[in-house]
């Protein structure tokens, strides 16, 4: 029996050990997935802090059910880890790892390199091996495949296969979660790719296979990069819509009266997460390999890195208003999640905001229910204050950033000397409500 053979008996059999690399919002929900399905799931990170709550059956990421993880912990399905050397106990690893951008915003691969480092100085012969974090197309084939080799001293092919398949977790998502959204895969070979669809069935109901992982890879920078274009284009016309006193929102609505050729997109003070912002860059940067300039894309990334000053003029219009300059003003932003009703900071325009405004001279505190502490880009900490009465009242200027569920906005508006909206929180405008 071949290695193929081998693996392929095991996933049937379910005696196959899945090992995940990198246990936060994409890593964890994979693992508990496959785990409830029955399958035997090693969770690796680098967190101490990390591996002892999952091992103790404690939740840290929000789109997980306390209850569902305790039980996969507890019937060891599911158990975690920073010994790296048990890769070799695994039949497949899913790479599951951060891909930021550097201060020069160019893509940062080195958690990549050393997870596929980790990975070829531990597996054992026969092991699938399947990336899952964003990046650029050629990933797989032109940067893991070769270190891979090079530190197991195995070929593809005849002792591992490689793969990629894009997460597409969306935080707070009440219909869509791992287990429904259609995955998509491309592998570097036909075995790779069979092998990959009968792992991936047992915790996930539609594999769409793709011809190679450059494909897989760009479906993932097209998704997102779709939603950055048209996001940046309807913050634009929002920016001068107000100028023209004309109520974006009431176009938009209007505009969804079209039943074709039209998809709603919503202004805001710009764009955050793990994806949407990051995309571009990582394309652009392949991109220029191969001498191409990616205008459009390269627009629509600037527009959205220039909202949360754009934001910045909307609250200090609002203070002049009242006679009242940011330097010395309180200013209390409501949310600093990156959208609403999920405990998910990573790259929100609002910190941005109240870097700028704080630059500026503004007094900042923050309340955000799902938030207890927060730390801007630029090193500024926070931690979230009681959203009462007298928080409304002492502040200069209330500014809603992020459009969370448990926000009273009738309270708000009541108790607020200065509101700046710019989620569309309040329906109507007034000499106290500016909005974006």
């Amino acid at each position: 029996m071949n290695q193929k053979e081998q693996i392929l008996k095991k996933i049937a059999t379910d005696s196959e050990v899945i090992g995940i690399v990198g246990l936060g919002y994409v890593g964890l929900p994979l693992a508990v997935n496959f785990a409830e399905a029955g399958v035997h799931v090693i969770g690796f990170d680098k967190s101490k802090e990390k591996v002892d709550k999952i091992n103790k059956g404690e939740n840290y990421i929000g789109d997980i059910r306390d209850a569902v993880l305790r039980e996969v912990v507890d019937k060891v399905n599911l158990r975690a880890t920073t010994d790296f050397t048990k890769m070799k106990e695994c039949d497949a690893l899913i790479i599951c790892v951060p891909t930021p951008l550097d201060k020069f915003r160019k893509p940062d691969m080195s958690y990549i390199e050393s997870a596929c480092i980790d990975i070829g100085r531990n597996m054992s012969k026969g092991t699938f091996i399947s990336l899952e974090s964003t990046t650029y197309p050629t990933t797989t084939e032109n940067f893991m495949l070769p270190i891979i080799e090079r530190e197991s001293g195995m070929k593809h092919g005849d002792d591992f296969w490689l793969a990629y398949s894009p997460e597409r977790v969306d935080p707070g998502n009440k219909n869509f979660h791992t287990r429904n959204t259609p995955k998509v895969m491309g592998a570097l070979s036909e075995d790779g790719l069979e092998i990959g669809e009968a792992l991936y069935k047992k915790a996930i109901d539609n594999i769409h296979k793709v011809s190679s992982p450059r494909v897989a890879e760009m479906v993932k920078i097209l998704e997102n990069t779709y939603r950055l274009i048209n996001i940046s284009l309807i913050n634009e016309l929002a920016l001068l819509s107000g100028k023209m006193d004309i109520n974006i929102w009431e176009v938009i609505e209007a505009a969804k009266t079209k039943p074709f050729g039209f998809q709603a997109f919503y202004p805001g003070p710009g764009i955050g997460g793990h994806c949407i912002p990051l995309d571009p860059f990582y394309l652009e940067h392949i991109a220029k390999q191969y001498d191409f300039d990616l205008s459009m894309i390269h627009t629509a990334g600037h527009i959205n890195m220039r909202m949360p000053h754009y934001m910045y003029i909307k609250i200090a219009t609002a203070l002049n208003s009242q006679k009242k300059a940011v330097n010395g003003s309180k200013i209390l932003f409501l949310g600093v999640a990156y959208k609403p009703n999920i405990d998910d900071e990573r790259e929100s325009p609002a910190l941005e905001i109240m870097d700028i405004t704080a630059h500026k001279g503004g007094e900042i505190y923050y309340n955000d229910p799902y938030i207890p502490h927060v730390k801007t880009n630029e090193g500024r900490e926070y931690d979230s204050v009681e959203l009462d009465k007298e928080t409304l009242e002492g502040a200069d200027c209330v500014v809603l950033t992020t459009n969370h569920k448990d926000f009273d906005v009738d309270f708000i508006k009541k108790h607020s000397k200065l509101i700046v909206d710019l989620r569309n929180m309040i329906d109507k405008k007034s000499e106290k409500v500016f909005k974006l």
